[in-house]
């Protein structure tokens, strides 16, 4: 990517009465068509009739950056690449964002973008070349994920999903005589609740849990929110599109949480549990240590049923207080586990009220008939019964691939892991070129540069079964030692032997 580098400047024009969330989210995915974030933002500009309206106000109050108000007359000199008519008609200038991004003299890096009623336009100042000390060359790609790595004729250790069960591939069959109805969410919200103890009103399903964070996103209206990283990116990247200026808390290897990181004032707070990429499993009471009157706490615990026993689950539990605390929530996902995430079936769990501005910000019909039956299936007591069966023997074929790693030469465990993925760092001469190393023999693992607060040389791995950790673990040590062909101590090659299940065939 090209360094975006010099100060943000975002160019506004809106109707009057306009709300601050549209305007928030029409800005949002500007800055994230631009590659920049909210808080990259110096100031922002419109025209002078809308100096006094109260969402730019309010947004400038947010952001911590000046509201320029520019004439309209001064507007109406700018030239500008995307002129409109009916605005020149109105206002008198063509664009008020785009001519008041050049007004300033900043030059306009993302042309003009309308949502939501409202437009919006980015430029960067010239006179400044200013870095982000956390991102020095401008751009974070928050939307990269395993599946891009994934391709025909790669072992997929890049992706944290396993395969569907059969008996779930033939329920979802069974559904298909539903589509023609619009899907009706009480009878999967029920079966949810009971897995979980809680009354339906403490339910909201969504189409994964990408949908979940989306939806607190563009919801709430947070003066302070604050992600805990490393950590999964699509909540920062949801608050970014949705115009949110987001304050980060980065953790340092082993990666334990330390609740007195987080700033008091922080209003809403993200923290995955398990996280991923790191693996490392929260304790509780690190966690409610974070919760206090007016914040909202979201915890995501998209893997927490892929820790043997969820030792540290909030999502409901008769031993501790937790789905009772207000501003706590918790995200779940059924696509890990049970392999469904073609299908996109997760759900949030907390307080009726904040689930229900959730809810009015959720499309009509966002889960279909075929994630509902999913998820009534997947909440039964056999169905919980097997993902702990699943869960415990992945921790087996987890503790068989820390030990073939522990006789490796130049790779680190990062964090005791918990979850079935393990976060590695490597050195040796190249550490930067593993992954495409890898890539070349064959192997798909999840680069992890892309997570705030890692770098290159550093990697995600997903826990496969024993012969595909084997053969894995002396793909690694080619890998790390290019120039080295010598089998790593302690790997039996008898279990290199059938790659099948996890190599992605051509379609």
């Amino acid at each position: 990517m090209t360094p975006i580098g010099g100060r943000i400047v975002v160019g506004i024009g809106a109707r009057r009465g306009v709300d601050i969330r549209d305007v928030r989210m029409a800005m949002g995915e500007c800055l994230l068509a631009a590659g920049v974030r909210a808080r990259d933002v110096a100031a922002i500009a419109t025209v002078e009739a809308k100096q006094g309206e109260p969402a730019l106000l309010d947004l400038a109050e947010a952001l911590g950056v000046p509201l320029r108000a520019l004439s309209a007359e001064v507007l109406a000199a700018q030239p500008v690449p995307n002129p409109s008519l009916a605005v020149d008609r109105v206002v008198g200038t063509p664009s008020v964002a785009e001519a008041a991004v050049l007004a300033v003299g900043a030059e306009l890096i993302r042309p003009k973008h309308v949502a939501h009623g409202v437009t919006v336009a980015v430029g960067r100042l010239a006179v400044a070349d200013v870095q982000d000390d956390e991102n020095p060359d401008g751009f974070e790609d928050l939307r990269h994920h395993g599946d891009v790595e994934v391709a025909p004729g790669l072992v997929d250790l890049a992706v944290n999903v396993r395969p569907t069960p059969a008996w779930l591939q033939e329920r979802l069959r069974a559904a298909v005589d539903q589509l023609a109805g619009y899907p009706n969410p009480a009878a999967a919200t029920a079966a949810v609740a009971a897995r979980h103890g809680r009354p339906p009103e403490q339910v909201l399903l969504t189409a994964g849990a990408a949908e979940a964070f989306v939806l607190l996103a563009r919801a709430l209206a947070p003066h302070r929110p604050v992600v805990v990283h490393p950590q999964f990116t699509e909540p920062e990247a949801a608050l970014n599109a949705a115009g949110h200026s987001v304050g980060r808390v980065v953790l340092q290897p082993p990666f334990e949480l330390d609740p007195s990181l987080v700033p008091d004032d922080a209003d809403l707070v993200f923290v995955g549990n398990p996280t991923n990429p790191t693996s490392v499993l929260h304790p509780i009471d690190a966690l409610l240590a974070l919760t206090r009157p007016g914040r909202v706490l979201v915890v995501d615990e998209a893997f927490m049923d892929a820790v043997p026993g969820e030792p540290a689950d909030l999502a409901g539990r008769p031993e501790h207080p937790a789905p009772s605390i207000p501003g706590l929530v918790v995200v779940r996902s059924l696509t890990k586990t049970w392999g469904l995430a073609g299908l996109r079936i997760g759900y949030l769990l907390g307080d009726p009220q904040l689930l229900q501005t959730c809810r009015a910000a959720q499309p009509l019909w966002s889960v279909g008939s075929l994630a509902l039956a999913a998820a009534v299936a997947c909440s039964t007591p056999p169905a919980v019964a097997e993902a702990a069966a699943i869960a415990q023997a992945a921790a087996g074929d987890r503790d068989f691939l820390l030990g073939l790693l522990a006789g490796l030469d130049d790779v680190e465990v990062m964090a005791p892991p918990q979850a079935p993925f393990v976060l590695l760092k490597v050195s040796g001469p190249d550490p930067a070129g593993v992954h495409q190393r890898l890539r070349a023999d064959g192997w798909a693992v999840r680069r992890a540069d892309t997570f705030p607060g890692l770098g290159p040389g550093q990697i995600r791995i997903a826990v496969r079964d024993r012969p595909t950790s084997a053969a894995f673990t002396a793909a690694l040590d080619r890998a790390v030692h290019p120039l080295a062909t010598a089998v790593p101590t302690g790997i039996d090659l008898r279990y290199a032997t059938d790659l099948s299940d996890h190599r992605q065939e051509p379609s």
